[in-house]
């Protein structure tokens, strides 16, 4: 798993950010920080607020500011902000190639079945023959 730490490049754009937006007040740029970092942490581990590391702060205090800001729109606002300049240092293409049966893929179906005609000839040639 990556690491949940702000480089000071990504620290500055998320402050410069959080100066403008009105529903914002950052007291303590060093607290702040903590917090969004606590957050990243969260999002990247799945786990439980309970299980949060105290180096980001009380559980309870980063899940109700965290909540606050949810609620106010702060994390949509963040979001629409950072996209229109997206990073794209950790970018990563993926592609998974599934072969399927040429029938799937919309060729023709064959008339026959081959082996089924060759069974079939060879039933006719021995068949009974009556006199």
């Amino acid at each position: 798993m990556s690491t949940s730490k702000l480089t000071l490049g990504q620290w500055s754009k998320i402050l410069d950010f959080l100066k403008e937006e009105t529903n914002v007040y950052v007291k303590s740029e060093r607290d702040c920080k903590r917090f969004i970092e606590g957050v990243l942490w969260m999002s990247r581990s799945g786990a439980p607020w309970r299980m949060l590391p105290a180096e980001y702060g009380k559980w309870y205090s980063v899940y109700r500011r965290f909540a606050r800001w949810s609620e106010q729109g702060v994390w949509e606002k963040m979001h629409l902000y950072f996209s229109k300049e997206p990073d794209m240092e950790h970018l990563i293409i993926d592609s998974t190639t599934v072969r399927a049966h040429p029938c799937a893929a919309g060729a023709p179906h064959k008339k026959g079945d081959s082996s089924r005609r060759l069974w079939e000839e060879a039933e006719a040639a021995s068949a009974r023959r009556c006199m």
